[in-house]
């Protein structure tokens, strides 16, 4: 549909390409909305959220997402009731995910100003944030030059971390209104069953729902949960345990296959078979629902070296007066926690064993001993 496109996919061309679906959900009333669209790679796909928050004679956009036309229109109700956009804040130094809707966000709330987290950076050249498309005259420095709406928000910085290339630093905020901790990707509370924006097209469910690339695209409720699981182990650990690469022999044998030639699965080309029950191994990365962890992909990429400061950041969060819930800007929302809640995360993450080279966690662990030895990634990581 028209009102779906986003033009400025190429920039990032992450599925579902120049087509964002959006999923409206009022999260509390009358003071969370969350804007929700999915992104990934070769059909592994995760919801990602851009939360509205009302604030004195406003809305203020946390982690914004591709503003589509249908996008807009939803914000446009919104400003109707709850007055215009005044703030748009882009709350992390290095997620491109978030960083890339924010330019065309800015220019379709041209009074708004644009807030971001210091030590914003690029790759392969650093440019100015202008360069990139965002309003200099209109973009602020979280910190640096203040925060927006201090006596509706409290802000709590994990980092900055330096990733060596780069700067991590994630800014959460507290909406004081609701109790509702606002943040990016440090945490998540993975969906147990698949997520709403999947009725809209359940086609990466149903894809990796498959053992193997001989097997048709079937839609069966059992079918979309065992999908879902599948992509989520994809997206915390990129190659999980249970999973094997077939021979590219295999591979071709397969794609071959009647009712496997379809643009919709890929033209058959299936490069995983899964050798154990992809549930269990579901069941050990979210063994609860509503249940707060560090996604395995940064504890395991970005903070190796550095569970002390993520603790220290968990229990500076643990001591927020009227803290209820969790909103991140992927998987579940919003997820309920009080500051007992946190310390109690906290004390748990400083007690296990760190950023395993195990398991699931092999593949990632692999990457990161080699980022090690190509110099790439600091041994000793500053922090502060």
């Amino acid at each position: 549909m028209s009102d779906q496109v986003w033009p400025w996919w190429p920039l990032l061309p992450l599925y579902p390409y120049g087509r964002r679906r959006t999923l409206v959900r009022e999260l509390i009333p009358e003071q969370l909305w969350s804007f929700e669209q999915l992104q990934g790679v070769f059909y592994v796909a995760v919801p990602i959220r851009m939360t509205v928050a009302r604030v004195p004679g406003g809305l203020l956009l946390y982690a914004p997402v591709a503003p589509t036309a249908e996008l807009l229109k939803a914000l446009r109700d919104l400003e109707q009731r709850y007055g215009p956009v005044r703030s748009i804040v882009l709350p992390t130094a290095s997620g491109l995910e978030h960083k890339v809707p924010v330019p065309a966000m800015a220019r379709a709330c041209p009074k708004a100003e644009v807030w971001v987290t210091p030590g914003q950076w690029s790759f392969p050249l650093q440019l100015p944030l202008s360069w990139l498309g965002f309003p200099s005259r209109r973009t602020r420095v979280l910190g640096e030059d203040g925060f927006p709406h201090g006596e509706a928000l409290s802000w709590h910085s994990l980092g900055p971390i330096d990733l060596g290339l780069g700067r991590f630093q994630e800014l959460a905020c507290l909406h004081r209104a609701s109790g509702a901790l606002l943040l990016t990707d440090a945490l998540v509370a993975i969906n147990q069953q698949p997520p709403q924006l999947f009725d809209l097209d359940p086609t990466p469910l149903l894809f990796h729902a498959r053992d193997r690339g001989d097997q048709a695209l079937l839609d069966t409720p059992e079918l979309r949960l065992k999908g879902w699981q599948r992509l989520a182990l994809f997206a915390s650990y990129l190659r999980p345990e249970a999973l094997q690469v077939p021979s590219l022999g295999t591979l071709l044998a397969q794609a071959f296959q009647p009712g496997c030639r379809t643009a919709r699965a890929y033209f058959g080309l299936y490069p995983f078979h899964w050798q154990t029950s992809s549930a269990a191994a579901f069941a050990e990365l979210q063994p609860a629902a509503g249940q707060l962890r560090i996604a395995p992909v940064l504890e395991r990429l970005v903070f190796p070296r550095t569970q002390a400061a993520v603790v220290a950041w968990l229990r500076d969060l643990a001591r927020l007066e009227g803290l209820r819930w969790v909103v991140p800007a992927h998987y579940e929302a919003p997820v309920p926690c009080n500051p007992q809640q946190m310390e109690q995360l906290a004390g748990a993450l400083a007690q296990r064993n760190w950023a395993p080279d195990q398991g699931n966690w092999a593949y990632l662990a692999g990457i990161d001993r080699q980022l090690l030895r190509w110099g790439v990634v600091p041994d000793r990581p500053r922090v502060g």
